[in-house]
């Protein structure tokens, strides 16, 4: 049972500060619909059986299985996940350019995720520490992985605050 509500309680804290962030960006009806596939069964199950508190389940289930079904569904279902924009071409695997709006939910999704896990561990350089971390491993065009990591990196350096003005006011201005 405490993994339950456990799960429960951190997926719905994390949706409910990646809502916050969409709405201070503009982006309001991303920020209602912003991962409502995690209370689906497939993905909340799974999330429940490998919760550990301290970081995402799909890593965890990720480690015993090798795979996570639920990770599957959800990035499947969610376009702010780069992973989303893959293609399977002939000559292997193509990243597409995500559509700012979504580059937007992903950076929102990433504060959120830093501040859920690491609490009050986290700072203003944390997600993109993470980003930078785990670069290497990520297909993402480069376009995409360019604004990213401009918008990860002026949290960084200024704050989420004045990071948020600019992106409502140059970013997403006349999209």
């Amino acid at each position: 049972m405490r993994k339950f509500w456990g799960h429960l309680q951190t997926i719905t804290r994390h949706k409910w500060k990646v809502t916050m962030l969409c709405f201070r960006c503009g982006l309001y009806k991303q920020g209602l619909l912003h991962d409502l596939s995690k209370y689906s069964p497939v993905e909340f199950w799974s999330g429940v059986r490998y919760f550990q508190g301290n970081r995402s389940p799909i890593d965890r289930e990720k480690e015993v299985k090798g795979y996570s079904l639920g990770w599957l569904h959800h990035k499947g279902r969610n376009k702010h996940h780069w992973e989303y924009w893959l293609d399977n071409a002939y000559d292997g695997i193509k990243p597409l350019e995500m559509p700012i709006p979504y580059v937007v939910e992903m950076f929102c999704d990433r504060i959120a995720a830093t501040q859920i896990y690491l609490k009050q561990a986290c700072t203003d350089a944390s997600a993109y520490e993470y980003l930078m971390n785990g670069k290497s491993h990520v297909v993402m065009h480069e376009n995409t992985m360019a604004l990213i990591e401009e918008l990860l990196l002026r949290v960084k350096e200024n704050g989420l605050d004045v990071t948020i003005q600019f992106i409502r006011r140059n970013v997403l201005k006349n999209k």
